[in-house]
């Protein structure tokens, strides 16, 4: 057989596997049809309101971070778990739209991580809402005019994103997923040279992360903090002799050329998100619980607290303290822990940590964060 027949027979061999795939997803998007046509049913005999129905019933958060794990366990290459997932999640992404369309706010403009994130975690087959603020994510959640909202929480160099935390203190929302993105800081320009550029638009964050390679690189360049990295993205189209810091995505929005790629100081830079809704999630098998949690200022508290994850052998992954608002000097304790409210042991710390803190909020269990 020549090496024009081979690729032929292996061209057409191609053509048949995407003929199968076609037809399996559309197999499963009519099954998708058919269970909503049953959830309608079940809400029409149960005469729930609206947005219970649409918050509650179609999107299951633990539902699909199971499927994801099965499709990673069971994966065999040469595809990454990472690529499989993304591919995987956007044809439930797609699926899903066919039930309901999703309306995810995020911490804009177009083009930022948040917005990243939010595709990374629900697919491309929503709709997503710019808003200016992070407390503005928040309300338009609560409004019910989005099903979800996706904020910065964390990141892995940086540290704690204090506004979020701050807006727990107030809302009644809840979490309901996490994602976790790797950072990728590109140098976007329409500067034909390195050598031309005399200004540096980008978030605070950003350019923290990107201290040192500025530092060697471009150390007479002007470092400008601005809202977001989209927003220097726009600055950077109109202006010369300047570059934005920001991802992929405001490359391709706003038409930018990348001059240098990856010039984070980290490689392994990560920022971690939260999904937030109105929606308590069931377990998915490999969950975290977020707690705000007071004790009265007085010697041991924190250690009375902590007490009851110890007795029951759970693990924090992370806690933070923020002051209260309240009083001067009084704080609370943001708390990460591993495990569901519903898993019987941490049933049990959260009744014992009940009896010793002056204030104890569970912010959600949910998911952690699929690849």
């Amino acid at each position: 057989m020549s090496q024009a027949e081979k690729l032929q027979a292996i061209r057409e061999r191609i053509d048949k596997l995407d003929e199968e795939i076609q037809r399996l997803i559309n197999d499963r998007a009519k099954c998708a049809q058919e269970v909503a046509f049953v959830k309608q049913e079940s809400v029409k005999q149960e005469s729930a309101n609206q947005e219970s129905k649409d918050n509650a019933e179609y999107y299951r958060p633990e539902r699909e971070a199971e499927i994801l794990r099965e499709i990673q366990a069971r994966n065999q290459g040469p595809l990454s778990n990472e690529e499989i997932a993304r591919l995987f999640r956007e044809i439930m992404s797609a699926c899903l739209a066919l039930e309901q369309t999703l309306k995810i706010a995020y911490l804009g403009p177009e083009g930022t991580f948040t917005q990243a994130a939010a595709l990374k975690h629900f697919g491309h087959s929503i709709n997503s809402i710019s808003m200016s603020a992070i407390d503005e994510v928040f309300r338009e959640v609560e409004s019910g005019s989005a099903n979800y909202g996706v904020v910065p929480i964390e990141n892995s160099t940086e540290g704690v994103i204090n506004h979020t935390l701050d807006m727990f203190l107030q809302s009644s929302l809840l979490i309901c997923g996490e994602v976790e993105l790797r950072i990728h800081h590109h140098l976007l320009s329409t500067a034909a040279k390195l050598e031309d550029i005399k200004k540096i638009y980008s978030h605070q964050q950003s350019l923290a992360q990107c201290r040192e390679w500025l530092d060697a690189n471009l150390p007479k360049a002007e470092r400008i903090s601005v809202g977001s990295n989209a927003e220097a993205a726009k600055i950077a189209v109109d202006e010369k002799n300047c570059a934005a810091i920001a991802g992929n995505t405001a490359a391709e929005i706003y038409g930018l050329d990348t001059i240098v790629a990856n010039i984070e100081d980290e490689p392994d830079n990560t920022t971690r998100f939260l999904v937030i809704g109105n929606q308590s999630v069931s377990q998915s098998g490999r969950d975290k619980t977020s707690i705000l949690v007071s004790a009265p200022n007085k010697s041991g508290a924190l250690y009375s607290l902590l007490t009851p994850f110890i007795k029951n052998e759970i693990s924090l992954t992370r806690i933070e303290s923020r002051p209260s608002r309240k009083g001067m000097w009084e704080y609370v304790f943001f708390i990460d822990i591993e495990g569901h409210r519903d898993d019987e042991p941490v049933k049990k710390a959260l009744s014992e940590l009940k009896k010793d803190a002056s204030l104890l909020k569970v912010l959600g269990s949910y998911p952690c964060a699929v690849l």
